[in-house]
């Protein structure tokens, strides 16, 4: 079997910035790769269009907007959005890399979850969808393949932003199944979508967590369209008698056909939800907090049961029946008394430690040093100011400083753990000033190969523009002429890391094209990017008629689309050689008509001696064709 082709990705730098390791998943959009930040040396998750849709304009467009809109998002239930940016034609997003599952990956492995599984996902999903209402984004494309496990716990809502900008190249058949199978009846019959339409893929995934199954099914994707417009989505219940009327309700009320009859945004269905989730504890193995857990106690615990037996062994017993058979049978009771008292008090002891123990452990980790706080979003700002804001969440900071192409120097980058990050109250987080630009020896690029100097460019750091070419006789095709910054100067001798680099490259020399037709000479000129303007001609004794003497090219610096003209040869210059031996001709009237004729003449008799006597002969014959200037020979 022959292997599948490499990606072409694997390895290549991103931007200066982004090394590609391995592909992580691939999508109808998008494919989503592992790899290294070497600015900040983190591992994050690149997102790259596809390139039949990065050659959309619009959906670039609306593509950054969104990613814009999404990296604003700071909560731990959203993936983190880094960057994004466009290298050559491929337009990228960088992301907070997870490593973990999908919802899609846990439904497969166990079919369906339980009422409080899908209880504790729905109320992570709904945090990070309510963080998202607020700011005006809504998802559009809500699924269980969007929702991500991480393996440390976190559970985070991903895929902001791509779902907005899709517009052209929709998928359709078995593909878009997946997507279909969540989307609102406005989207399909109207096209239109708010945050209820989010609510209404949420009421879906529930019901499909719940059931191990979607509510609506089709072989073709129209029939599952049509069933989401047209039909009430049932209760999970009538599929897993074991769902609560709790998540019933809630699946009814997000599911509603109108629009109108749905929660307005996921901040509202999350307090049902949370409601809903206190019934759903009760009635299951967990207990309501306010109510004392069941706690087993080792055997000979047990005092004051109705039956004293529980609480000794078949010795004890004989032996309390010993003493008080010997002993007075008062003295013996209240010693058997006293020790149950003792008993008592150490369980009563024992209880009040762990309760303070459990009440200790609930404020350390909810309001106390071991509970989480989220990293505020701080760049841009200065680094007082940065402080500021991360010390009053309750952290202590400390600044570190980092070359920066992008963030002006004395501004805050960013920080370590990044913003967005859920960490303990107190931790220190790093706060990362730019130091500007680093500086760098400006590589030798002249005289590279324009590949090779690409490369090294993009290695160093630099930005690399679309190279300009140029026709050098003095340098061999695809090699480095010079390299220049943005101003069209050429680069310093040191440079700045993220500044712009454009290449000048060679095209070699202009073609020779003297000695061609003049078809064939316009044809290589036009293929070597030049235009050919105009044509003269000329006479030559050594070029043949109709080819090429010479090209003519304007001073200075020849580029594509430079206009050049072409001589063409007329070959030689001849004419008929006149008759001037007709024997009534003097020596004065053939010299004038060889003359006129554009001949010049010799004779071997001096013709001041001879000049009325009639010419007799001459060589070449009268009517010849010769080359214009060329001797007549005439004699008397």
């Amino acid at each position: 079997m022959t292997p599948a082709p490499e990606d072409p990705m694997i390895g290549r730098l991103i931007d200066g910035r982004y090394q590609v390791k391995s592909r992580i998943a691939r999508g109808g959009m998008a494919t989503v790769y592992l790899a290294t930040d070497l600015r900040l040396e983190r591992r994050v998750a690149v997102k790259i269009m596809h390139g039949h849709l990065a050659d959309d304009s619009a959906f670039k467009a609306r593509f950054v907007q969104e990613a814009r809109s999404a990296a604003r998002l700071a909560h731990p239930n959203v993936v983190n959005v880094f960057d994004q940016g466009q290298d050559s034609d491929m337009a990228y997003l960088v992301m907070e890399y997870l490593p973990g599952i999908t919802l899609r990956d846990l439904l497969k492995d166990y079919g369906k979850l339980t009422p409080e599984q899908t209880v504790d996902i729905m109320d992570a999903v709904l945090r990070g969808l309510a963080a998202a209402h607020e700011s005006g984004i809504v998802h559009r494309d809500l699924k269980p393949e969007n929702v991500l496990l991480a393996d440390d716990g976190r559970i985070k809502l991903g895929d902001f932003g791509l779902a907005r900008a899709t517009t052209a190249n929709t998928a359709s058949g078995q593909a878009l199944l997946g997507t279909i199978a969540y989307l609102s009846p406005e989207l399909l019959t109207r096209g239109v979508a708010d945050a209820r339409s989010d609510i209404y893929a949420i009421g879906i995934m529930i019901y499909e967590m719940l059931t191990g199954e979607q509510p609506f099914k089709g072989e073709q994707p129209m029939q599952v369209a049509y069933q989401h417009a047209n039909d009430k989505v049932p209760a999970p219940s009538s599929a897993n008698p074991a769902v609560p009327t709790e998540l019933d309700d809630i699946v009814a009320w997000a599911t509603t056909r109108s629009p109108e009859g749905r929660p307005e945004n996921a901040g509202i269905l999350l307090d049902k939800l949370l409601q809903a989730e206190k019934g759903i504890r009760t009635g299951s193995t967990y207990s309501d907090l306010s109510t004392q857990q069941t706690m087993i106690m080792p055997a000979g615990m047990l005092v004051g049961s109705d039956d004293e037996t529980a609480a000794y062994s078949t010795g004890a017993l004989a032996g309390l029946n010993r003493k008080i058979s010997v002993d007075h049978p008062v003295e013996a009771l209240k010693e058997v008394s006293a020790g149950r008292r003792t008993k008592g008090f150490w369980i009563f002891g024992l209880t009040i430690v762990l309760a303070l123990l459990g009440a200790t452990a609930g404020w350390f980790f909810s309001s106390g040093p071991g509970s989480l706080s989220v990293i505020p979003a701080v760049a841009g700002l200065a680094p007082a100011d940065a402080q500021a804001v991360i010390e009053k969440q309750g952290f202590t900071t400390e600044l570190a400083e980092q070359n920066d192409s992008t963030v002006a120097k004395g501004k805050v980058i960013g920080t370590d753990p990044p913003e967005g990050t859920a960490v303990r109250n107190g931790s220190t987080i790093k706060v990362i000033v730019s130091a500007g630009p680093k500086i760098i020896d400006t590589p030798a690029f002249a005289g590279m190969k324009d590949t090779d100097a690409t490369a090294k460019a993009k290695e160093v750091g630099f930005v690399v523009k679309d190279p300009v070419t140029q026709f050098s006789a003095d340098v061999a095709t695809g090699v480095v002429i010079s390299a220049l910054g943005p101003d069209g100067a050429a680069l310093p001798a040191q440079y700045p890391v993220g500044g712009e680099v454009q290449f000048v490259v060679s095209l070699g020399a202009v073609p020779t094209v003297a000695g061609m037709s003049a078809a064939d000479a316009t044809k290589t000129l036009t293929d070597a990017g030049l235009v050919v303007g105009s044509t003269s001609e000329e006479f030559s004794d050594t070029v043949a008629a109709g080819s090429v003497i010479s090209l003519s090219v304007p001073e200075g610096v020849v580029t594509p689309g430079t206009n050049v003209s072409l001589v063409i040869s007329k070959g030689p210059d001849l004419v008929q050689v006149p008759n001037v031996s007709t024997g009534s001709m003097d020596f004065n009237e053939a010299i004038a008509a060889l003359q006129a004729a554009g001949f010049s003449y010799s004779t071997d008799v001096d013709p001041g001696l001879f000049d009325r006597r009639t010419v007799k002969t001459q060589t070449p014959a009268a009517g010849k064709m010769e080359k214009r200037g060329s001797n007549v020979f005439i004699s008397f």
